[in-house]
C-alpha cells in the first residue's frame, strides 16, 4: 500500500472549485489534477456539506419570486444609471 499524500488546504480548495466550475466529471477533473477520483469526490462532498444553507434557510416560492423581481429591477436601474451617466458626460462637454 502506498503512503497517503498530504495536500495543503489551499490545493484542496482550488481543486474543489475547479471541479465545481468544470463541465467535466469529477473523475475527468481528478485525472487532470493527478488525483484519485475518490479523493476529489470526497473533498467536493465535504465542501458542499459545509457550504449548504442552514436548515430552514431555504427560500419560499414567494420569496424566490420576489428575489427574482428585485434582481430584474436592479439590472434595469443599473442600465438606466449607466445611460444617465453617459448622457451627463455628453451634455457636460463644451459644444461650441
Amino acid at each position: 500500500m502506498a503512503p497517503s499524500k498530504k495536500y495543503s488546504p489551499e490545493f484542496r480548495e482550488e481543486s474543489v472549485q475547479f471541479a465545481l466550475k468544470s463541465s467535466k466529471t469529477i473523475s475527468e477533473t481528478a485525472r487532470e489534477l493527478g488525483l484519485n477520483p475518490e479523493t476529489l469526490r470526497g473533498w467536493v462532498k465535504k465542501h458542499e456539506k459545509e457550504n449548504q444553507p442552514a436548515a430552514g434557510a431555504e427560500l419560499t416560492v414567494s420569496e424566490r419570486a420576489r428575489l427574482k423581481e428585485l434582481e430584474r429591477r436592479n439590472r434595469e436601474l443599473e442600465m438606466e444609471n449607466s445611460f444617465l451617466k453617459k448622457a451627463a458626460a455628453y451634455f457636460a462637454k463644451d459644444h461650441r
